[in-house]
């Protein structure tokens, strides 16, 4: 199972509409917002590795009100 975290970025006040987004994504199985130098956090997981970068890339960074993001992709067999 590929596990990715992405730290998320967006404009002021939208927190909760990303947060919203997020969750009716197939492979996002937790999200958070948060206080700091980022808003949101979410943990992305799905059987392919391609599948999470291309969660991140298509669905999360395309996002309306997301200016940026930082992604920390997890090591198969170091949980």
């Amino acid at each position: 199972m590929a596990t990715a975290y992405v730290l998320i970025n967006c404009q002021l006040g939208k927190e909760g509409c990303i947060i919203e987004n997020l969750k009716h994504i197939d492979s996002v199985k937790e999200v958070h917002g948060t206080f700091g130098a980022y808003d949101v956090i979410a943990k992305i997981e799905n059987d392919q590795k391609d599948k999470v970068r291309e969660t991140v890339t298509w669905s999360i960074r395309k996002m309306e009100d997301v200016r940026s993001t930082l992604t920390l992709m997890g090591i198969e067999g170091q949980n």
